[in-house]
């Protein structure tokens, strides 16, 4: 079944890197080229997914490289995808082009980064970023950069903000074009960014703290800020970040449908989208990979959700943003 929909999180890049391919067209996970051009999906946010320290070795992956160089890799996994799959997919940079590249039959690629880490205290390396495609940028994972203090389960880290040149990044982050993305940042980081934004600002793929209480999920307050500013959260599909139960690691429709319901009824229809995590997720899932969201809207239906309110959802409120946020 055909799904016209902007997912804003993915982590196949990485997946891609490690896993020693150079092509984004016929994967063994959750998102592929094929099947976003089977499925009709709109746009895919492809992330640029920083490792952590430790993150070879728990993968059991050799050899060693530095933040430059595998930024390079994936940018170049992605460039050549694009390219070398012209019918079914086209690189986009702003919304303008997702429409017209939708117009043609084709899949926008968005180049986006999960960790804004390599920018290293150093402004040059965001407009080099910018140069590269890049048009969101999460400004923590889970550790301090120079930005600022990620989720954590330590208040006094949770509590922390963005530091000075944190704050600075994000103002020229918005200048320039690049969305502001808070998923993974720590509740005084997402206070900083509220309070700075003049334009509006996202959370790639997070869901109601309120239904599943992770610190990566959003808080009624931040939700409602969000909406105030005008953003979106996406929708995350990893069981972690939908279910109460922390040891629960199914990922059903059901509770999918209550975030999309919760976030809906809070901060209203205009500020919820979808931010699927796919290929960075674990456990059972009833919606296995991008040609299963039909699912999701055969829920919302039920749940009594319109037409115009899923559309909202699926693609519409991303193109707002996209549009009041990137040239």
């Amino acid at each position: 079944m055909k799904t016209k929909c902007i997912d804003m999180h993915c982590d196949t890049l990485m997946k891609c890197y490690f896993d020693r391919s150079d092509d984004l067209y016929s994967l063994t996970g959750q998102v592929d080229l094929k099947r976003l051009s089977q499925a009709g999906a709109m746009a895919q946010f492809f992330a640029i997914y920083m490792p952590e320290e430790g993150f070879l070795a728990r993968m059991n992956l050799s050899g060693s490289y530095s933040d430059d160089e595998y930024i390079e890799g994936c940018s170049r996994i992605f460039e050549n995808s694009m390219k070398a799959h012209g019918d079914l997919a086209a690189k986009a940079v702003n919304a303008s082009q997702v429409r017209e590249n939708f117009a043609k039959g084709l899949v926008s690629g968005i180049l986006t980064m999960e960790d804004g880490r390599a920018i290293n205290g150093r402004m040059e390396k965001i407009k080099e970023y910018y140069d590269l495609g890049v048009r969101a940028i999460s400004l923590t994972w889970n550790g301090i950069n120079c930005l600022g203090y990620p989720n954590s389960e330590d208040p006094a880290i949770m509590n922390r903000g963005l530091t000075d040149f944190g704050k600075e990044a994000v103002e020229y982050m918005q200048q320039l074009g690049i969305l502001v993305d808070v998923s993974h940042l720590s509740d005084g980081g997402f206070r900083d960014v509220a309070d700075l934004c003049k334009k509006p600002f996202i959370a790639t793929h997070s869901n109601a703290r309120a239904l599943a209480p992770h610190r990566r999920n959003l808080t009624d307050d931040q939700l409602k800020a969000l909406a105030k500013a005008g953003g979106v959260t996406g929708l995350n599909v990893f069981a972690s970040f939908l279910n109460k139960d922390p040891k629960d690691t199914h990922s059903s429709v059901d509770a999918m449908v209550r975030h999309v319901r919760y976030i809906a009824d809070l901060a209203g229809t205009d500020t919820v989208a979808m931010g699927s995590d796919f290929d960075g997720v674990f456990g059972t899932q009833e919606v296995e990979d991008v040609t299963q969201l039909y699912k999701l809207i055969d829920g919302l239906k039920k749940a009594s959700f319109t037409e115009a309110q899923i559309d909202k959802f699926l693609y519409g409120n991303v193109l707002r943003v996209m549009d009041e946020c990137l040239k």
